[in-house]
């Protein structure tokens, strides 16, 4: 029996795996597609308890942007998703002003260094502000604490930190994401006000960043970077059974459920690739362009500022 972990941190890939007939009491979904921008967005909305067990994700909000303009590398792209990222991020802050941003992620691996990009990228306000430099502004700062490898402190103990000193009315939490279907990497922005458990779709989990934990809201935006491999032989399986037809070989592996066709993709893999996580050879680009996409729908914030 391989180890148990969560595939994915993308919400919308779990409610994908559920059965067309399985309808979860407390899980709401609804999607739209734009066709002037080939922007499709989904919403899941868990608001019980009994939802939240069963979908395997916290009470909460999840928006999920997917656009193939977003991996394809156009740079006038990034505009039209800032602007959806920034209508769905304007609906969850709320009336909170001061928004404390923080980039989580190694900096020296560049699919986890989305959140520090995005740092890099945003227009910081605070000290400005308190130097009565600036007036009718959002109150922005921004860290990027590093991972543990690097600091020896949770990232959580940090924030929790930070968050005391300087006392923000919201927390933003900018990650790099694992998906379990490949044709989400790097196309995919999701948005969440429930907070989020760095490292989980890679099975190595540390401690939760939520408003439980930080004692204000937060929301967590993250992307799709890396998927593991045996996931991506899992995609492979598919891809064969839809070429092989109707036959009892089909039909068998149809009968496996998620977990036993995840469990027999590792163990086509073992030992050590079981554990492998893969990303797109031109992550440099992807993880630049995105992070920038991202930064200027958290800018456009002081743009709109009444």
């Amino acid at each position: 029996m391989i180890e148990q972990m969560q595939r994915t941190d993308l919400a919308v890939e779990l409610q994908e795996d559920l059965s067309d007939k399985e309808i979860l009491a407390g899980v709401h979904v609804s999607t739209q597609v734009n066709e002037d921008n080939d922007i499709k967005e989904t919403k899941i909305l868990i608001d019980s308890p009994e939802g939240a067990e069963s979908f395997g994700k916290p009470m909460g909000t999840y928006i999920t942007i997917e656009s193939e303009e977003l991996r394809l590398g156009d740079e006038e792209y990034h505009e039209p998703m800032s602007q959806v990222l920034y209508k769905h991020l304007v609906n969850m802050i709320g009336g909170a002003t001061k928004i404390l941003v923080a980039g989580l992620g190694n900096r020296a691996v560049t699919p986890d260094a989305l959140g520090p990009y995005v740092v890099d990228n945003l227009y910081i306000t605070r000290h400005l502000i308190r130097e009565e430099l600036l007036d009718n502004v959002y109150d922005i700062s921004a860290i990027a604490p590093g991972v543990m490898a690097q600091t020896g402190v949770e990232t959580q103990e940090l924030l929790r930190a930070v968050v005391h000193e300087t006392k923000p009315d919201l927390l933003i939490v900018i990650d790099a994401l694992a998906a379990m279907n490949s044709d989400r990497l790097n196309k995919t922005i999701q948005l969440s006000d429930s907070g989020i458990a760095p490292g989980s779709g890679v099975g190595n989990h540390r401690k939760a960043i939520t408003e439980e934990s930080m004692g204000v809201k937060v929301i967590a935006i993250g992307v799709p970077t890396v998927i593991s491999v045996p996931a991506i032989i899992e995609d492979a399986m598919d891809m064969m059974l839809e070429a092989f037809g109707r036959n009892g070989m089909r039909e068998a592996i149809e009968e496996f459920t998620d977990e036993e066709r995840y469990e027999l993709a590792s163990e086509m893999v073992k030992p050590y690739l079981a554990r492998m996580y893969v990303t797109p050879k031109n992550i440099d680009e992807a993880m630049k362009r995105i992070s920038y996409t991202i930064s200027e729908a958290i800018n456009h914030l002081h743009h709109s500022y009444i």
